[in-house]
């Protein structure tokens, strides 16, 4: 039989990113976003973030002294914001890896804190270190906030996913208003 580049038989394309299998989606370049049960059903901008490397490997502090790789702590990514590796001071893909890795090492020895510092923390300092469109101050706040903004859905069952349990629960609040006030 014929050698096939493992590229031909691994992954195909859609948008912008390889997909290879469900288990093994690819986000070159992208902050990724899942949401965070029960926080993100009451307020829906909030959420895990992940950081992806050139290749599309995801790597999240997950918990205290813990990054991992391609596994995020609330399961897949729901959204991605596409950052664009031409605004990486430096030598782009190499330099958007290093800082990757080496935010991802100096989280491996932090303690977790939801508020102070945590996966979005992890990822403005792999944007500090990369100093991603010529700023060092990315911060937790303005990432959710961004993300929120830029950020699009891998499919519908992402969008459903991350709203669906939000409306959920404003629809049965309202209901419970509204019952209390026909009284």
């Amino acid at each position: 039989m014929a050698e096939v580049d493992d590229t031909d038989i691994m992954m195909n394309y859609q948008g912008d990113f390889l997909k290879g299998g469900r288990k093994s989606c690819r986000y070159p370049y992208c902050i990724v976003w899942t949401p965070i049960p029960i926080l993100s059903w009451v307020l829906p901008f909030i959420g895990h973030m992940g950081i992806c490397t050139s290749s599309g490997v995801i790597r999240d502090f997950a918990g205290s002294y813990f990054v991992s790789e391609d596994n995020m702590g609330f399961g897949r990514p729901t959204k991605y914001w596409r950052l664009d590796v031409d605004k990486v001071c430096g030598n782009g893909a190499a330099t958007w890896d290093q800082a990757v890795h080496d935010a991802s090492e100096e989280y491996k020895c932090r303690p977790h804190n939801l508020c102070l510092d945590n996966c979005h923390s992890h990822v403005a300092m792999a944007l500090n270190l990369m100093r991603y469109d010529n700023s060092s101050s990315w911060n937790m706040v303005n990432l959710c906030m961004l993300s929120f903004i830029h950020g699009k859905h891998v499919s519908w069952a992402a969008v459903l996913k991350t709203w669906l349990p939000f409306v959920m629960l404003c629809g049965v609040l309202a209901m419970f208003i509204l019952t209390l006030n026909l009284q």
